[in-house]
């Protein structure tokens, strides 16, 4: 088995996050779905998983933090073209998320964020790896 990363974020109500994120057109894998979560599919090898408060606080030893208030993590999602980056964020505002600042042109990359309806800080950016300065 490749190496792989797995993220695991507590939301509030599940279905009410499904419904978020199918809003933004992702998908979900019917194989991790319960009343304690779905996993959010990010790409074939890559996913999400959208665990209930009540699910989360088991495997942890720690509180969970409210993401309002505390910074638990940053997500970085990549996207083909500085229109997609528009328009997931367009799409996230519409289905309730909040802008997280901004939009920031470096040139080769252009890079936006929304606040989910949790609180998590997504980031979403295009990067063109042609056009990065050279060291």
């Amino acid at each position: 088995m490749s190496r792989n990363l797995y993220v695991t974020l507590p939301v509030k109500d599940v279905q009410r996050s499904v419904d978020f994120f199918a809003a933004l057109g992702f998908s979900f894998n019917p194989k991790f779905a319960s009343e304690n979560g779905a996993a959010l599919t990010i790409n074939d090898n890559t996913h999400v998983m959208l665990a209930s408060e009540a699910f989360f606080s088991t495997l942890t030893k720690v509180p969970i933090t409210d993401a309002r208030k505390a910074t638990e993590a940053l997500l970085a999602l990549s996207l083909d073209s500085r229109m997609e980056v528009d328009a997931l964020i367009h799409k996230a505002v519409a289905a309730g998320a909040e802008e997280g600042h901004e939009p920031e042109d470096y040139g080769f990359m252009y890079q936006r964020a929304f606040i989910d309806l949790d609180g998590h800080q997504w980031g979403v950016f295009h990067m063109d790896a042609a056009q990065m300065p050279q060291q």
